[in-house]
């Protein structure tokens, strides 16, 4: 019994997979990059990145608008290492998560891939993203320290203002 529910658990790994990843031999049939092809995966991808982003449009954004904020320069000249290290991260971070996915696709290439290299390419894709959220979130954490309560609630306007919140700035900094 306990072989079939781990088959059964590997068979639904597969089939996610097979649904989830771009395979190379798909987009050259369809004369495509594989990067061009929309689905799931890149949809989910795309979110992933975009929290990633906002974390790192965040602290950009404190800088750029350290006066609106009333942020010192003590303040400005412990963010803007910070800033720059978080840009480097998620440079790497994208780097190292596409080689991922082209290695497992790689594996999957073939008809008969090896379910067990699959399931590690995919951990490890899973363990690259983790890593990556968790340095992100340490780095967000650090930047919030050296806000002022005033300025976290002026930085939150400014951010909400970005993601499309139309309420007026100077109204809402005022509160």
């Amino acid at each position: 019994m306990k072989n079939r529910i781990s088959i059964s658990r590997m068979l639904a790994a597969v089939a996610l997979l097979a649904l989830t990843v771009p395979v190379p031999a798909f987009s050259q049939a369809h004369n495509m990059p594989m990067n061009e092809h929309k689905g799931g995966h890149a949809h989910g991808q795309m979110m992933e990145m975009g929290s990633m982003d906002k974390m790192d449009s965040m602290m950009g954004m404190c800088i750029e608008n350290a006066e609106k904020m009333g942020l010192s320069s003590e303040q400005i000249t412990k963010m803007k290492p910070m800033h720059f290290e978080m840009q480097k991260n998620q440079a790497r971070f994208k780097a190292d998560l596409k080689i991922a996915e082209i290695e497992l696709a790689e594996i999957m290439e073939v008809k008969d891939f090896d379910l067990e290299k699959a399931n590690t390419a995919t951990k490890k894709i899973s363990d690259i993203r983790t890593a990556h959220h968790l340095e992100m979130l340490k780095a967000m954490k650090e930047m919030r320290t050296s806000l002022t309560d005033e300025q976290f609630k002026k930085m939150k306007v400014m951010m909400n203002m970005k993601m499309g919140d139309k309420k007026p700035v100077k109204k809402m900094m005022k509160k």
